[in-house]
């Protein structure tokens, strides 16, 4: 049984929302800390008021395999990011806020019109920003009879603050450990201190939910997935952080090495990031993550 209902029963569920809620009002819902008052919809660096706003939802086939198992990932994009990285894929939708406002109850509906379509859990795409309206929309969705895993599908820039607030709601993070150097961080996503704010919101993520559990089909039920993109020229820094996950997480920690960078958004601005990573590239990362002791490598 997911955690969240769990937390439904025994109102515990409320309390969350309460407090999550209460961090929109000088907002503080992410470590950038605006401190704008969002319950009164005004905009901070996400650029999403008191509502939601969503770009899309569908069952997605293109996730991590534990994630997709036969019928699909019951994916929700979220429009806007809380980091700004000039090579995003998704640019449209995190810069230039693709998608549209709706209501809690239109949320909650969401999530379970993909439960409906068969979908193995509901996954929220840059979900950090909207923490406060996720938690608001479970109570809709359960009451229709939402009862299938949530996944945390974030950047990796998480207040652990927040965090706490959402433990037992989730179980399933994927976060991503993006840079392990501060400077290539402020460069390329505007925020000079993602590393240490990664490395402590993964270390919370694994103290809630543990390494990666799968069913007999295996299929995601709870536990912790973390995504790493291989960038040109080593900016990344793959070999700090396959090492943190192995030594400070887990030998255990399942962790996708991704091959697909592109130069998307305004990364053509970048000498450095403006070309593919070669085959070369990608084959290093992946020794280097198993000279560091990883083994379950997607």
């Amino acid at each position: 049984m997911p955690g969240y209902l769990h937390l439904y029963k025994t109102g515990k569920l409320q309390e969350r929302i309460e407090a999550a809620t209460e961090l929109l009002k000088a907002c503080r819902i992410c470590p950038r800390k605006c401190k704008v008052n969002r319950a009164e919809n005004i905009l901070g660096i996400c650029k999403v008021g008191r509502l939601p706003k969503v770009c899309s939802y569908h069952p997605h086939f293109g996730e991590e395999p534990p994630l997709v198992g036969i019928y699909g990932s019951g994916t929700i994009f979220i429009t806007s990011c809380n980091l700004r990285c000039v090579f995003c894929q998704n640019y449209e939708i995190s810069h230039l806020g693709e998608g549209r406002e709706i209501s809690i109850e239109r949320f909650a509906k969401m999530m379970k019109e993909l439960q409906n379509l068969g979908c193995h859990n509901i996954n929220f795409v840059t979900p950090t920003h909207i923490v406060p309206q996720i938690l608001e929309a479970l109570p809709f969705a359960i009451e229709e009879g939402l009862q299938v895993p949530l996944v945390y599908n974030t950047g990796g820039y998480d207040s652990v603050e927040t965090l706490k607030i959402l433990e037992g709601v989730f179980d399933i993070y994927m976060p991503d450990f993006k840079f392990a150097d501060s400077e290539v961080a402020a460069k390329l996503c505007m925020a000079k201190d993602y590393p240490q704010i990664a490395m402590d919101a993964i270390k919370e993520m694994h103290r809630q939910v543990g390494d990666l559990v799968t069913d007999e089909r295996g299929i995601a039920e709870r536990g912790l997935i973390v995504r790493h993109l291989i960038m040109p020229n080593g900016l990344a820094g793959t070999r700090k952080i396959m090492r943190f996950l192995a030594k400070e997480i887990s030998l255990h920690t399942y962790v996708n090495i991704m091959d697909q960078y592109h130069p998307c958004g305004t990364a053509y601005k970048h000498r450095e990031i403006n070309r593919r990573i070669t085959l070369e590239e990608y084959e290093e990362a992946v020794k280097t993550a198993k000279e560091e002791g990883l083994y379950r490598l997607a």
